[in-house]
């Protein structure tokens, strides 16, 4: 690609948003050319408006650390700057809605990591790996709003991302699942900066995150959905049934999942057979070679105690799906451990491939 598309961050000086501008360094499709924060951040260059609270490596990207924040709140002002922008907006929910409509309504498309517009049923929420056929629903929701070439695509919760891909391909083999128990064990990043107080954290589990299972137990069957008269139609299935908590763990996700199949008992797949399809599991992002995207996206580890957090979280970039200890379950039909990368494929990385899936399929043309 000869030349780069220029992007911006919106919600800059947050942690997510410092992440963007992170992974974003040396990209081969994109480049950082405008950042926007709270109207106290506006006006002040990016390295003065983070100072003391750069948390994502050593230096601040060398074509960041000089440009000046702008109020995110005025979308107008990234005209002409960017083509289209990362949202990892932090406010309520209705504002970040509101804002993101009004980036799309000036032609600006907004790639999201909020989750204000994961349940509006014209946008797609993606896992590129699975649900790439929702983008057929950015025309209609561009028609509904009357946008020309602005659009809203958003990435789902970080905690689905450790078994979506390995249940999505156990689906697509014929394998189809009609029950779930998921039980997280969620890193203190994913709870944001300075996020849960070391007192809550050291020497200590808290079994509560709050709207954490709702999002774990609904989301994953629109994700699993289909488009359908300009709309993303959930799937009936499967049932999920979540217990959400948080582990002293700096990044890493993982879940222990019990799955049940909806067949005939003759027509189940064995251990082999589950492992096979994970083995050879791969899907549109792989084809199309995205930069982002990891060559292998679900990783099965054979030894007994793993995945683990600390050695397995940056698996293929801290792209992939990492399983292990696949067996038989007394209750459901097979169980196994899941691991994914929160605050990279869970997060802004993720982000990130999802607008290189919808460069390569020509959204930003």
């Amino acid at each position: 690609m000869s030349e780069k598309i220029n992007v911006g961050v919106l919600g800059a000086t947050g942690m997510v948003g410092q992440r963007y501008i992170k992974l974003l360094e040396n990209h081969p499709w994109f480049k950082v050319t405008y950042v926007a924060a709270s109207p106290r951040s506006a006006g002040k260059a990016y390295k003065e408006a983070v100072a003391n609270r750069w948390l994502i490596g050593a230096n601040i990207p060398a074509d960041v650390k000089d440009l000046i924040v702008q109020d995110a709140n005025d979308a107008k002002a990234a005209l002409g700057k960017c083509r289209f922008v990362f949202s990892a907006l932090e406010m309520g929910k209705d504002e970040i809605k509101a804002l993101e409509a009004a980036y799309a309504a000036e032609g600006i498309p907004v790639v999201s990591n909020a989750s204000a517009n994961r349940w509006t049923e014209d946008v797609p929420m993606l896992i590129p790996e699975i649900n790439f056929s929702h983008l057929d629903v950015i025309a209609e929701q561009k028609k509904h709003h009357g946008w020309d070439k602005g659009f809203i695509a958003v990435k789902p919760n970080c905690s689905l991302q450790t078994y979506m891909m390995p249940l999505y391909a156990l689906q697509q083999a014929g394998y189809p699942v009609k029950r779930m128990i998921v039980t997280t064990l969620q890193a203190v990043s994913g709870a944001g900066y300075p996020g849960v107080p070391s007192f809550d954290m050291i020497d200590n589990i808290v079994p509560y995150i709050g709207g954490e299972e709702e999002k774990t137990e609904k989301e994953c069957l629109k994700i699993l959905g289909s488009v359908k008269d300009g709309k993303i139609e959930n799937a009936a299935g499967p049932v999920v049934s979540s217990t959400c908590t948080r582990v002293p763990v700096i990044d890493g996700h993982t879940a222990s999942v019990n799955l049940e199949f909806d067949l005939p008992e003759d027509k189940k797949p064995s251990l082999e057979q589950i492992l096979k399809v994970w083995e050879n599991f791969t899907s549109l992002p792989q084809e199309l070679k995205l930069p982002s995207a990891p060559e292998h996206p679900i990783v099965y580890r054979e030894e007994e105690n793993r995945p683990q957090p600390n050695r397995d979280r940056d698996t293929e970039k801290g792209m992939a799906c990492v399983l292990g200890r696949l067996r038989k379950c007394n209750v459901f039909d097979v169980k196994f451990v899941a691991l994914s990368h929160n605050t990279k494929r869970g997060a802004a990385l993720g982000g990130i491939l999802n607008a290189e899936l919808l460069k390569a399929k020509g959204y930003f043309d």
